[in-house]
């Protein structure tokens, strides 16, 4: 039996990958190749190049290969664009995980690990963040991602398709081997950007807001490493296949750090001094926001490995300052 990755050459679908090869299940990766990179999927797997959205792929994919489950990752995540191309973001989003539905259904794979976000929740009414709380997206990325979740619950519903949703919060760091790591074009999660000023590929680090309500001024968000996430879908997936229900969890390191606190820990790790310049709040950032993982760690036995901050950056700083141009040769 094999498990088919989608989106399996991006940055937290390659952490996947290594985590599934790691434990010995066959893995088997459809990337469309607009975001991921053929050389973040390392190790023994079968590539398919390929959109969600194209029945036929799906057909190649499930045809060819013994799938008992499929791990989803596959989605347009840049919040900005989302709300200036909405339209886009549903149809890939959307569209992309209504394709693999249907597919799934006609194959009989009855398991699903769905990549959701905490922007599912938009403002949040709680610190920490739970499941239960509501859910109003302030962008068309998170309203994408709480639509499938919905789609999800009304196919479990009609198909017995089984799924599990992980909200997660800031992915962050790179897998301990230094191989694989971050690569985003553009750039726009905070460790990277800073790592790329501390490697002389930007001149300094905006801070969007010195003013917020908390300790130092600077909005506070909650950082999980990547290969603690692919943990967190493997124990996810095993739990389906052991005949669990449906469930959402939040993936967070149930801790907060203010955007001046990454920028001193990156300083102190590289040994660099880091240019930053305040500039002015970017509409829809809280303040604050961090997740609680009391669910996950309590029916998943999820137990992040890589939980300080300051592992998370020298995971990230391995990579970066080994591969100063990603996966570029």
């Amino acid at each position: 039996m094999s498990v088919l990755v989608c989106g399996g050459a991006g940055y937290i679908g390659s952490h996947m990958v290594a985590e599934l090869l790691e434990n010995n299940e066959d893995v088997v990766v459809l990337d469309n190749f607009q975001k991921g990179h053929r050389d973040a999927v390392i190790g023994n797997v079968k590539v398919y190049e390929g959109d969600l959205r194209d029945r036929k792929i799906l057909d190649k994919v499930l045809s060819e290969n013994n799938i008992d489950a499929v791990i989803d990752f596959a989605a347009d995540s840049l919040v900005g664009e989302s709300v200036s191309e909405p339209l886009k973001y549903f149809n890939n989003n959307v569209g992309g995980t209504i394709s693999l539905l249907q597919a799934l259904k006609d194959y009989n794979v009855k398991n699903i690990v769905f990549s959701s976000t905490a922007a599912t929740y938009g403002e949040p009414e709680n610190i920490p963040i739970l499941e239960g709380d509501k859910t109003f997206p302030t962008n068309p990325y998170g309203e994408t991602k709480l639509t499938v979740e919905k789609i999800l619950k009304w196919c479990d519903n009609a198909y017995g398709i089984k799924y599990t949703a992980l909200r997660y919060f800031n992915a962050a760091g790179a897998h301990i081997s230094g191989k694989i790591g971050e690569d985003h074009r553009p750039e726009s999660h905070l460790i990277p950007i800073i790592l790329q000023v501390a490697l002389g590929k930007r001149e300094k680090i905006m801070i969007f807001g010195n003013d917020y309500n908390t300790p130092d001024g600077t909005c506070v968000r909650d950082y999980i490493h990547v290969s603690d996430l692919a943990s967190a879908h493997l124990l996810a997936l095993n739990k389906l296949r052991q005949g669990g229900e449906s469930k959402i969890y939040n993936l967070g390191n149930g801790k907060g750090f203010s955007v001046k606190e990454v920028i001193d820990v990156t300083k102190k790790i590289t040994g660099i001094d880091i240019k930053a310049e305040i500039a002015p709040r970017r509409a829809g950032d809280p303040a604050v926001l961090i997740a609680s993982s009391e669910k996950a760690i309590k029916e998943l036995h999820w137990k992040p490995k890589y939980d300080s901050l300051e592992t998370i950056i020298e995971t990230a700083w391995n990579y970066h300052k080994n591969h100063i141009n990603g996966y570029d040769k």
